[in-house]
């Protein structure tokens, strides 16, 4: 197997373990338990984004084009209400 294929393959199985935890933390109710969930995906999370840029260097990894700062401003207008497809 070719390290292209490796960094991958680690990608995709850390993106599915991020998933993971977002779903067991929403539904976790007991808080040391919750705690100990996030400090675990956070250093998941930072790994990621560690071998995102590594694999991006190395022309493994092609991410999607940065946002604008008029797409992020939008976004976050929406989330916190301010728009209206990201109302409740």
């Amino acid at each position: 197997m070719q390290e292209k294929d490796m960094v991958n393959d680690v990608l995709s199985m850390v993106n599915s373990s991020l998933t993971g935890y977002a779903n067991v933390i929403s539904q976790t109710a007991n808080q040391n338990l919750r705690q100990t969930l996030r400090q675990i995906r956070n250093s998941d999370e930072d790994f990621q984004f560690r071998l995102a840029q590594t694999a991006t260097q190395k022309g493994y990894y092609n991410p999607a084009q940065p946002a604008s700062e008029t797409d992020i401003s939008t976004v976050r207008s929406q989330l916190s209400g301010g728009g209206t497809s990201g109302q409740r």
